[in-house]
């Protein structure tokens, strides 16, 4: 049976006005998870509520560990949780 969890990511560095949160909106979907992606103007950062499999999750953390081409990250802090259900599709949060 595939464990399912949940992700909370706050990806820091240049990763806003790169195409950051299309670029995680791309893969998390190709992967079949659930969730949001949204920029936290304050911080400069990016956050990542993600929900599925925990093997696409990790496939997830990978590509937001390098970002699309424009984008610099310089340190991703992850939380692990459990799998809530919570949500339907995955979006760009506001």
């Amino acid at each position: 049976m595939t464990q399912r969890a949940a992700l909370h990511a706050t990806i820091y560095g240049v990763v806003q006005t790169v195409n950051f949160r299309h670029f995680v909106l791309r893969h998390a979907q190709e992967l079949g998870l659930t969730g949001y992606v949204r920029n936290l103007s304050r911080e400069r950062a990016v956050e990542v509520i993600a929900e599925g499999e925990r093997e696409k999750l990790e496939q997830l953390l990978r590509q937001m560990e390098v970002g699309p081409r424009m984008a610099r990250v310089k340190r991703v802090q992850v939380d692990w949780s459990e799998y809530s259900g919570a949500y339907s599709r995955f979006r760009i949060g506001s």
